[in-house]
């Protein structure tokens, strides 16, 4: 099993930044592709940034584009996501997630609990 453990979420006003941590235990880290998501009330899941394991190539949504980076140290077992000029929009539950394959936009066999995230207006 992977444990995944995210960090970081907070308060913050428009246009402030908030960077997300995920610190994986319990297997090999970097033989995984990692994932954050979020879940707003009554939303479904989105993928908001993804790493693969294999040539660390990312993903991101279009409307992420620009504002959010995800990075990974493998050294230290740990997957970032720095967000910048948020809105009230971005206010979620984030997750962390990983999976085996080098595939960001398949499905995800592990999930940590999540961090929320609120941006007020």
């Amino acid at each position: 099993q992977l444990q995944l453990v995210e960090s970081g979420g907070g308060l913050v006003q428009t246009g402030g930044s908030l960077r997300l941590s995920c610190a994986a235990s319990g297997r090999t880290f970097s033989a995984y592709t990692m994932g954050w998501f979020r879940q707003a009330p009554g939303e479904e899941r989105e993928l908001v940034a993804g790493v693969s394991w294999d040539r660390g190539r990312t993903y991101y949504p279009d409307s992420m584009k620009g504002r959010f980076t995800i990075s990974r140290d493998n050294a230290k077992n740990t997957v970032h996501l720095q967000m910048n000029s948020l809105k009230p929009a971005d206010t979620a539950i984030y997750l962390c997630a990983a999976r085996g394959g080098a595939s960001i936009m398949a499905e995800y066999n592990y999930w940590g609990q999540g961090t929320q995230v609120t941006v007020s207006s």
